[in-house]
């Protein structure tokens, strides 16, 4: 180990966790209003085959917040390569996240991206708070399949596709 580090640490815990590759995936709900709302997550998780849940973290500050503790329903999309321009998007200004045809109203009324690897419609069953973030479970009701893609990943502040090994 090269260097160690203090819990107190918040420069040194954020670089160890940019070493950390993780895939990408965007959550997408409706506000109280019907706006639609949405944003990346890397901390999608799948929790249990039966009955099938996910999870996936988020700050409480973050500007979906508000929908996602509002509301029982979400759509997980889960990314591939080749859909780093989605990654983008929502990511970007709230207000521009919307703005195209890269998505449907699906079940529920969510908005569904298009042409991703796989998406998933779920029911919020659980928002547990930590610190200032939450752990968001959903269980999941239907979903859909797209193209077969190489996953779409997260490290060092930006995307990429992973290399074979062999």
């Amino acid at each position: 180990m090269d260097e160690t580090f203090a819990a107190d640490d918040v420069a040194a815990f954020k670089q160890a966790f940019r070493r950390h590759a993780a895939g990408v995936a965007i959550v997408t709900a409706r506000d109280t209003d019907g706006t639609p709302v949405g944003f990346t997550a890397t901390s999608l998780a799948s929790l249990a085959a039966v009955p099938p849940l996910a999870t996936f973290n988020m700050a409480r500050i973050a500007s979906a917040w508000h929908a996602i503790e509002n509301t029982d329903y979400v759509a997980i999309h889960i990314l591939g390569a080749g859909d780093r321009h989605l990654a983008r998007k929502l990511a970007a200004e709230a207000s521009e996240r919307f703005v195209g045809d890269h998505w449907y109203e699906g079940p529920h009324g969510l908005p569904i991206l298009r042409d991703v690897t796989a998406f998933l419609v779920g029911r919020i069953v659980e928002r547990v708070p930590v610190a200032n973030n939450a752990i968001i479970a959903v269980q999941i009701e239907q979903g859909g399949l797209g193209e077969e893609d190489v996953p779409l990943l997260y490290h060092e502040r930006s995307y990429h596709a992973p290399r074979p090994l062999d």
